[in-house]
């Protein structure tokens, strides 16, 4: 922040001050406040990329700026129950939120088969539907963001997505404002030759795994690429390669993945164009551990595969009955399906939401399906945890927080009883991953991730622009 420079008066020896004709002190100036700026969010409609960017858009508002939401309609009452001014920005032909809700439970629930197989072979059935779709997205978007970006004149726009939005390109480019991409997702959506390919859940060393995954990708992607790529020529934009999507902003880009995990990059990640914030932690109402029917005082589990990932009804009840037989406790999420549970047994409490980040700091591991904000908020808080991927990044967390040594990556479909319990008595014995983890959670805690977020932001609002 530009600070006023004040000059300090000389100091005169008494007598000659009272000698002195009488002046009229001169006023110390005010320093000059700092001019708000319209910052622009525009996160993925998914609860991840929407809380992430909440947390920011509250730090920015912390230090004097005024920040408004880029929004698909259905996640428009999000932004708005925090206090912030969102304008609606359709992604996909309009719906009423409610339908628009079970489009996507609906989507999600018709892949579960798919959900069995490696992340080679989702290429062809997840990855690409959703591929597909997000194409789509963009297009849609070109209908309604050039308008609403005219009537926001934000200062800077933030986007937290996997594809381009081309008015965001040309907004900066014809105002001269920077934008900035936001990474709330695996670190490898930004590509290096080293390491793994984005969703493949690749191991960093396994070469073999990365060129594998490359040629299949974009041997089923092609169509879907092509597709987009004369969406782009259409709105004056330039062709990416083939299986790219997207590009690194020439401003900044601002990525949510921990340090203790980042991978070996042969091409290293400026600072000035990119930065790393630790997480992105958001605070959530409090919560009380209840007291459970049996084995209090034993170890507390928090299970959770996410909203969407709760439809896979059958999975958690073998997963349910299985924690019934542990000398441990068990707090689950079941989301919208609770009525499709009984007989639960005495040590596992179920609900259909957890404020997560409240519950997380309490309990003594977590079971999660490898989103970004269970992935990360683990680490912040120090707890190991067992990664049971479906799909997305999933996958890449999963096999990330194992070879890191923070946990376990376990299959959804193929594990035993008794393979469960090795793995968590792991997780709460070993003395070596406890102290990984402790260092991990230090370093992340020394930094707090909305408030870097707001400060690089901040600064950009300053950077002069050719």
């Amino acid at each position: 922040m530009a600070k006023t420079a004040v000059k300090k008066a000389a100091k005169k020896p008494a007598a000659r001050r009272a000698a002195a004709p009488a002046k009229k002190r001169a006023k110390k100036p005010t320093p000059r406040k700092k001019a708000k700026k319209v910052i622009a969010l525009f996160p993925e409609a998914a609860f991840g990329p929407a809380l992430n960017s909440v947390g920011i858009a509250q730090a920015l508002e912390k230090i004097g700026h005024k920040v408004v939401f880029l929004s698909d309609p259905g996640f428009l009452d999000v932004y708005k129950g925090y206090g912030f001014e969102a304008h609606a920005v359709n992604l996909s032909e309009p719906l009423p939120p409610e339908q628009m809700a079970k489009f996507w439970v609906d989507f999600i629930n018709g892949h579960i088969p798919n959900f069995r197989k490696t992340p080679y072979e989702q290429i062809d059935t997840y990855v690409k539907d959703c591929w597909s779709m997000i194409v789509e997205t963009a297009k849609w978007a070109e209908k309604d963001l050039p308008g609403v970006l005219d009537q926001v004149k934000p200062d800077v726009v933030c986007v937290d997505n996997v594809i381009l939005f081309p008015a965001i390109k040309r907004y900066a480019k014809k105002n001269k404002k920077p934008w900035v991409r936001i990474i709330s997702c695996s670190e490898n959506e930004i590509e290096d030759p080293d390491i793994p390919p984005h969703l493949s859940g690749a191991g960093a060393k396994d070469k073999k795994a990365h060129a594998a995954y490359r040629k299949h990708f974009n041997a089923v992607i092609k169509p879907i690429h092509e597709e987009f790529n004369r969406f782009l020529a259409s709105v004056g934009e330039r062709k990416y390669p083939l299986g790219q999507f997207f590009e690194a902003s020439p401003h900044m880009n601002i990525l949510l993945y921990p340090s203790a995990v980042k991978f070996k990059r042969r091409h290293k990640l400026p600072a000035r164009q990119f930065q790393y914030l630790e997480g992105c932690v958001r605070k959530d109402k409090p919560y009380g551990v209840p007291r459970f029917k049996a084995n209090n005082g034993k170890p507390l589990l928090y299970v959770s595969f996410g909203s969407l990932g709760s439809g896979d009804v059958d999975l958690l009840k073998r997963l349910i009955a299985a924690l019934g037989n542990m000398p441990v406790r068990a707090l689950v999420n079941v989301g919208d399906y609770k009525d499709q549970y009984a007989d639960i047994p005495p040590n596992v409490i179920i609900d259909s939401w957890f404020p997560q980040p409240s519950v997380i700091p309490q309990v003594d591991a977590v079971i999660h399906h490898g989103g970004n904000n269970s992935f990360t908020e683990c680490l912040y808080f120090g707890k190991p945890a067992i990664i049971m991927p479906y799909v997305w990044d999933g996958h890449d967390n999963a096999t990330r927080v194992q070879e890191t040594g923070h946990g376990f990556k376990l299959d959804r479909y193929r594990w035993t009883e008794e393979e469960m319990q090795q793995k968590i008595m792991a997780m709460l014995t070993d003395k070596k991953m406890k102290a990984r983890l402790k260092k991990t959670s230090r370093q992340m805690r020394s930094k707090h991730g909305p408030t870097k977020a707001a400060k690089v932001i901040d600064a950009l609002t300053r950077r002069k622009l050719a």
